[in-house]
């Protein structure tokens, strides 16, 4: 693999050692010709998997037309954008048909409109007092990396150093329904929470606590807002995450898979008491909404509107918990949790870190991303095969044993110099003692037998995991054959169940930087 430097980018990240030069659905390859399978899926952007025809397509006709007005004037695009959201976003919002829609770039931009959006709703609409809007959020939240969003944060690598930050945030455990209540006054204009915490490492609240948040905020006239720029359209089997729970927030914030991995597209959709009172200048973007991100937007809406990636989600998702249990059930996790087809996993300490898991399958050929210290998160795109999935999941499971082995190495390897340094400690003294003895015994005619030292040294033992080795892994297509299927899922069909189980496989396909 090649070596990644950054000698002129300043070291806003630590990434993982790969160059990515080519990619297509759910693979890539690095500047080396080496294949990969993507499981982070640019944290969601790419939930249709990498260049995808469709989108390319639209793309494509787009830049031979218009790219860029700027909001001063209007284009063909635009309206047709807005109306194509309100129809497969905007009825799952309290605005329903009636919804409106503000185009921005990247998610940060549409959370922090929402943010503007219900503080001057509370002000001009609800009659709170200038400067005195309040909104809840919760711990372990991820909004976004501006100064105002960062400072909703309870992360010290996220805050330290970047305040002093925006008042009027009330933070609350996530999941936690009395804790809102709580918080919420005559000041509170929103509750605004991600349904399910993707950076967090895919954290599912109580099956109790969204419906309970609309309740809430219904009954007191509190905008509900939900962040769903990770776990919306397709990700959770749902185009929201909040259909879930049956819930209807008052707007929904979306990003990343809405610009398809092409190109940055966000917007805030949903009720238009709300979102009406963001009047000319009092908000605004240049790209926002630009034909280019319209023509990308429109494409990916109607990707979702068969709901034929929702339904992939779901069912991949089942194989994906399957496999993911079983290796909890082994020992090899300490805990997966899932919700469609995402998924958090935690190691146990002991058996290493999510870095070291992730540097792991890198050498395998999977690429992941750790979310915690000890969790990774698993995000394929929407996509995915089976038998890629399969594969992956047998890839895992691989390096999960290989990093119980190496620890378990470790640790007895440690244990043994432990142990022999003991020894020779001990025989050192010994020898010290017999020839302060032998002196002593010299200067006195001393005619005493000696007594010799006891030997305390120990052998070093073998490594409690030293010969443990990847159990046998499933057979499954081969790279170019499941890149082939991949492309002919740009169509998705429905997701084959795998008639061959475990038992029946013997070893998998060679995907790793080593098949070249």
């Amino acid at each position: 693999m090649a070596d990644t430097t950054h000698g002129a980018l300043a070291p806003t990240y630590d990434p993982l050692p790969i160059t990515v030069a080519r990619a297509h659905g759910t693979h890539v390859w690095d500047t080396d010709g080496n294949e990969f399978l993507d499981f982070l899926s640019g944290y969601s952007a790419l939930n249709f998997g990498h260049l995808h025809q469709g989108l390319v397509a639209a793309a494509m006709t787009q830049l031979r037309q218009v790219t860029l007005t700027s909001r001063a004037f209007d284009h063909d695009r635009l309206e047709e954008f807005a109306q194509r959201l309100v129809e497969v976003v905007g009825v799952l919002t309290t605005g329903g048909e009636d919804s409106l829609v503000v185009p921005m770039n990247t998610g940060a931009e549409a959370v922090e409109t929402a943010v503007k959006a219900v503080r001057k709703w509370g002000h001009d609409v609800r009659g709170v007092p200038e400067d005195e809007a309040t909104v809840v959020v919760a711990s372990g939240n991820f909004h976004g990396r501006t100064t105002t969003l960062v400072g909703l944060s309870d992360s010290t690598t996220a805050r330290d150093g970047f305040g002093p930050f925006a008042p009027g945030f009330r933070r609350v455990p996530f999941g936690d329904l009395d804790a809102v209540a709580a918080a919420v006054d005559d000041t509170t204009v929103a509750v605004l929470m991600e349904p399910v915490q993707g950076e967090a490492g895919v954290v599912v609240p109580p099956d109790d606590f969204w419906p309970g948040l609309r309740e809430l905020t219904a009954k007191q006239d509190i905008a509900l807002v939900a962040d769903e720029v990770q776990s919306g359209l397709g990700r959770t089997g749902t185009t929201l995450a909040c259909e879930l729970w049956d819930v209807q927030p008052d707007l929904v914030c979306l990003g990343k898979a809405l610009g398809g991995g092409i190109i940055p597209v966000s917007a805030v959709v949903g009720k238009p008491e709300i979102l009406g009172v963001l009047t000319p200048g009092t908000h605004g973007s240049t790209f926002g909404g630009n034909p280019l991100a319209c023509a990308v937007g429109i494409a990916a809406l109607d990707l979702l509107s068969t709901g034929q990636y929702q339904a992939r989600a779901v069912a991949s998702g089942k194989v994906l918990t399957e496999r993911l249990e079983a290796l909890v059930e082994r020992g090899l996790l300490a805990e997966a949790r899932t919700i469609g087809l995402w998924a958090g996993i935690d190691l146990d300490p002991a058996l290493g870190t999510g870095r070291e898991l992730c540097e792991a399958l890198l050498e395998r050929g999977v690429l992941a991303k750790d979310a915690r210290t000890e969790t990774v998160r698993l995000s394929p795109p929407l996509s995915i095969v089976q038998p890629e999935l399969e594969m992956a999941l047998d890839i895992l499971e691989e390096s999960l044993v290989a990093l119980r082995g190496e620890h378990s190495a470790a640790a007895a390897n440690e244990m043994a110099n432990a142990a022999t340094g003991e020894a020779a400690g001990t025989a050192t003294d010994e020898a010290v003692d017999e020839a302060t003895d032998t002196a002593a015994d010299d200067a006195t005619d001393d005619t005493s037998d000696e007594k010799p030292g006891e030997d305390l040294g120990e052998e070093p033992g073998e490594a409690a995991g030293a010969d443990a080795v990847a159990e046998p892994v499933p057979d499954t297509a081969d790279a170019e054959a499941a890149a082939a299927e991949t492309e002919a899922a740009d169509e998705p069909a429905d997701v084959v169940e795998d008639k061959t189980g475990p038992e029946g496989r013997e070893e998998r396909s060679e995907l790793s930087p080593t098949a070249g």
